[in-house]
Parts: C-alpha cells; structure tokens; sequence
C-alpha cells in the first residue's frame, strides 16, 4: 500500500524550526540530502523526508524537542539506523526525524545480574564487542546492525529467536519520552514484576507511535561452553520444512534453524562463495550448550533430518566456519539482488503456528510460481516465520503489481491459518490495511491508548492503523 505525503503546516513547521534551532544551534538540520537520509528505509516503499533532523544527544534533550514539537502540534519520528522494513521511518505528515545516533552509550552492566542498560542508538554488534570480554553476549539478531531502540520499537528478533525469543521477552525496562515530553521510565530490573500495567510491553512494537525510546534494560547471557553449527540440504522443500516442526516439537533446544528454498541457495552459493553446497532447499542449524549437550542436540536433529531425507551434515565447529555461514545467510538478500543487477528488492514476511508451517509455505511457494517472479523465500522457522523478498525492476509497472498481488495473498493467507501478517518486520504505513484484517476487535482499543498518550497524534503520526 502506498501512501501519498501530506506536508506539515507551514506556520507550525516555520516556528517549530526556529525555536529548534535557537535552542540546539547547528543541530537542527534542513538540508535535503540529511533529510531524504532519514525519510528512507531498507524497503521498497517511497522515501518521504521530514522537515528537519535533530541529532539528540541525551534524554532531557529528547524531552525539551519534544515539549517543543507538541506546542506546535508538529510531527515527531524516532530515527536509528534506518533498516526497518515497513516504511515506518517515513515522514507522511512531515515534520522532526529525532536521530539517535550520538546517544550511543553502555550505560551500565550488572554482569551478576545479566542484564544491560544502554542508550538507545547503541547498535547490536556494538553493545557485543563492548561485552566481548565480559563472557556475555546479547542473542537478538535480526540481520541488520540496527539500533536497540529501533529493535525495542519494531519487536524485532531474528534467527536466534528461536532459543532466547524476540525484544517483547529480552527488554526489561525503557526510558520513553512520551508527547507532552514527559520522561517515564517503565519498569524496575527486576526479571518479573506483578506491580502495575506492563508499560514495557505496551512501548515494545509502538514504532515510534506512542514516544520516543531513549534507553533500554535488556537481558544478556553468558556465552555457551559449546557452539556447533551444521548445514543438511533436501531434495524438496517440504521435508525440509518437516525437518523443521518435528524439531521443534521433539523439544531439542536448537539455538538457530534458518530455511533456505533452493532459489535462496543458488544465490548464497554464488554471492558467499559457498564451496560443496548444492542449489537445494537447505536448513542452517546452530546448537548452543555444554560439550555433551551440544552432541546430543545435534544426534538428535541429524536423525530427524535423515528421515526426512536430509543429506549428511557438514559440520562448523571452528569459529571461522561458523562466521562464514551465517555471514552468507545475513547476505541472503544482497545475494538474492545480486541475481537480477539493477533489480530493488521488495521484502515481506508472515509468521504462523508451526503446525501450519509447511502447508502455509508450499501453498505461497506453489502461487509465487504461478506469477514467475524471482523471489527467494528465507525463514526463522523455528518460530513459524518466514520470509520473501521480490527481486523486482522497480520501473516494471506489472511486476509491482504482481509482488503486491502475491504478497496480498500470502499475508491473508498466514491470517487464515490463525498467524500474523510480520513475525518481525512491524506494520509501518506498509502493512495497515492487514492489522486492521488480523486484529479488528483490538484496533479501537490501540486507538484510545493513542489518543489517551498522543491526544494531538504527533508521535510517527500515520503509522500502525488509521485514527479514524
């Protein structure tokens, strides 16, 4: 779904700029090219600039531009790293991108406790090289280096998910500024708490919609004793598939289990030089545990794997190989636009009950065919989530509407079968109209908390459902 810009009002945006910039200096950046940068995400939707950027450097700075935005009733969208996947960094109504990026701080680490504060443009891969020597790491994974405060406001997860979970079971506690420019922190660090509403998890998936994030209290773990990583390829999708569910329902803790279709391999294979690997459908398996548990867990699964027809494991037991492979299956998209020089990518993803995995993924598989379009599908199917990314000519016309067509199908599809319409991509501008068909009995209710913390809707405004 598109959605056409409207522009901020010229006399709100007009003051709003200079009282912003009285108070922040060279801070408050108008240039085009700053602008269209933070009106722009990994997706394919149109870029839509805001009015000004200010690169905050503390939460009280956040608070007072704010306190400011809401005196004239102009728009406020956070801003991290700009991955996200569903147009929700996009200006609609114009207005102030607050940037992150200079609040980049490990604030503190309760190493007894395992558990981390930071700011909340500190990156993934950032807050593990500062934990590198701590024998902690931080599990949440999804891909992209992106921001812990984006990752808290979109519930990101990725392929550790499957063992550790999303960012709704690893964030402790936020620091949100809401948009009155009220500083409220929503929990203590305590691991359980039955004191109040969980204000966590009502900020946890708001992207950007009910306040800004500026710290985050997130779980960390200590680094197993074991690691293995083994690759099993398939003659067919669906035992790979099968391979998958009966895991998971077999109990064995496998820390990561990515799906690769045969379209998808074929371009890993070609992109990361992956050498002894045929274009197949392709599971990627990493264990987490003691020594003896690791051997168990992965006896376990290659016996499952076998008798789906699975080949014999290639082992990456050396860090090395390890990082190879799970580079390549990162690179998953970048490799899949390296099939089509010149293509765009259009991703989108579902998530169902893994009961309905397989059959939710070959009905998809067996449509996609039908319309001849390149599209590798990936999955975190451990939890039920899959992927597609569109390798489209991004002047064809008939190929966007075919992706939309397709992609329509697939996500009412996952809603038919009791699942989401994102496992992890968010709603954005993107994916509206499929909220409303998925949750119609709850879009009132996300409405009056809206209006209850946003009454003027300055916060990401045109994002997640329609106000009216």
């Amino acid at each position: 779904m598109q959605v056409e810009q409207v522009g901020s009002d010229p006399a709100a945006r007009g003051a709003a700029i200079q009282e912003l910039t009285a108070r922040f200096g060279d801070r408050i950046i108008t240039g085009e090219a700053v602008r269209r940068q933070h009106g722009t995400d990994e997706s394919y939707h149109t870029p839509m600039a805001p009015d000004a950027v200010f690169f905050a450097e503390s939460t009280e700075e956040v608070a007072e531009a704010v306190k400011i935005c809401g005196t004239h009733k102009w728009p406020v969208i956070p801003f991290g790293v700009g991955t996200s996947l569903e147009g929700g960094v996009g200006a609609l109504r114009g207005g102030l991108s607050i940037d992150m990026s200079a609040m980049n701080k490990v604030l503190q680490v309760n190493a007894e406790d395992l558990d981390v504060r930071v700011q909340a443009g500190v990156t993934r891969k950032q807050l593990n090289e500062y934990l590198r020597d701590t024998g902690l790491f931080f599990p949440i994974d999804p891909g992209a280096n992106a921001t812990l405060g984006g990752m808290s406001a979109t519930r990101a997860s990725g392929t550790n998910a499957v063992r550790y979970g999303t960012m709704r079971e690893n964030v402790l506690s936020l620091t949100v500024v809401t948009a009155d420019g009220t500083i409220v922190k929503t929990a203590s660090r305590a691991k359980k708490s039955a004191a109040g509403y969980d204000m966590t998890r009502l900020f946890v998936g708001s992207e950007g919609t009910l306040g800004v994030i500026t710290e985050v209290q997130v779980k960390v773990y200590g680094i197993p004793e074991a690691i293995s990583s083994a690759v099993v390829q398939f003659d067919d999708l669906e035992s790979a598939v099968n391979t998958c569910v009966l895991t998971i329902q077999s109990g064995v803790p496998v820390a990561r289990m990515e799906l690769l279709d045969d379209v998808q391999m074929k371009a890993c294979v070609e992109f990361s030089k992956l050498e002894g690997f045929l274009s197949k459908p392709t599971l990627f398996f990493e264990f987490h545990g003691s020594e003896t548990g690791v051997v168990e867990q992965a006896e376990t699964v290659q016996a499952i794997a076998t008798d789906f027809g699975g080949s014999d494991f290639k082992w990456a037991t050396q860090a090395e190989e390890r990082n190879k492979l799970w580079e390549a299956r990162h690179n998953a998209y970048y490799a899949a636009l390296a099939q089509r020089p010149g293509s765009k990518g259009w991703p989108t993803d579902v998530c169902v009950p893994i009961s309905r995995l397989a059959e939710c993924i070959i009905e998809t598989k067996k449509d996609l065919a039908e319309t001849g379009l390149l599209a590798p599908l990936v999955g975190h199917v451990g939890d039920g989530n899959f992927h597609l990314v569109y390798v489209i000519d991004p002047e064809s016309q008939d190929e966007l509407r075919l992706a939309k067509e397709h992609s329509d199908r697939m996500v009412l599809r996952a809603i038919a079968m009791e699942g989401t319409c994102t496992g992890e991509h968010g709603v954005g501008y993107g994916k509206m109209d499929f909220l409303a068909e998925e949750l119609p009995s709850a879009i009132p209710l996300m409405r009056a908390v809206k209006k209850a913390l946003d009454p003027d809707n300055i916060m990401n405004p045109g994002k997640l459902f329609r106000m009216n």
